[in-house]
């Protein structure tokens, strides 16, 4: 007896203010990454004296406090980019995808973490500063954001730039950006850090030409 295939039911397009997830992101991250430029010096091997600010300690504080947030919104927009690549998704470039999207998250947090400890250790304990755990905790909260998790995010860049051309959910000119951004990300990254920015600024590129497609398509079906 032959069984019947069972058609599975559509699935519903994503409400709005989950397409508007990437814009989320890049200015949370953004707004982070800028925070921490302003309080934070950007050598690894400094001394810990802008600790003695609380201005700076106050906007670090800040910039950590919304990384949760931006991880979650870095998710919902990975959710997004899926939805619109349905059915014509490779397995090889999802895993990919995937992989580098969550790895990225985690070293975010993980950084973020490593960070946090270190500030509340210095507000519990005003000598810790210039000990050899700030000196490591520094190192290692670096090392997580502008090495390793930056070169999770250029992966991340690259195949999805590739995804965006193979199945045409990206305009050619954007996926072009994605793979200059990545590339520069990938060579110059560890030797200055402020480079970070074209992350979120390729995110938000991309949540705005989905947006802005998802306008055009529904304007030419009314």
């Amino acid at each position: 007896m032959t069984a019947i295939p069972v058609e599975s039911p559509p699935t519903s397009a994503p409400p709005t203010i989950v397409a508007v997830s990437g814009l989320v992101f890049s200015i949370l991250y953004m707004t982070s990454l800028i925070l921490i430029r302003l309080s934070v010096p950007a050598d690894p091997a400094e001394s810990g004296a802008w600790l003695a600010d609380p201005t700076y300690r106050k906007w670090c504080g800040i910039a950590l406090n919304l990384i949760p947030f931006t991880g979650i919104a870095f998710l919902w927009f990975m959710a997004v980019l899926r939805y619109r690549i349905g059915q014509q998704e490779d397995r090889f470039l999802a895993t990919v995808f995937l992989g580098s999207g969550l790895l990225f998250v985690a070293m975010l947090f993980a950084a973020a973490a490593v960070s946090q400890g270190l500030q509340t250790l210095i507000h519990t304990d005003s000598q810790a500063a210039p000990s050899e755990t700030y000196r490591v905790a520094r190192r290692m909260a670096y090392a997580l954001l502008n090495t390793f998790g930056m070169k999770m995010a250029a992966v991340f860049m690259f195949v999805t730039s590739t995804i965006g051309l193979r199945t045409g959910v990206l305009a050619r000119w954007v996926a072009m950006a994605g793979y200059a951004c990545g590339l520069i990300m990938l060579l110059v990254m560890s030797d200055f850090a402020g480079i970070a920015i074209l992350f979120p600024g390729w995110v938000l590129l991309v949540s705005m030409w989905i947006l802005v497609t998802d306008f055009r398509n529904r304007d030419i079906q009314g």
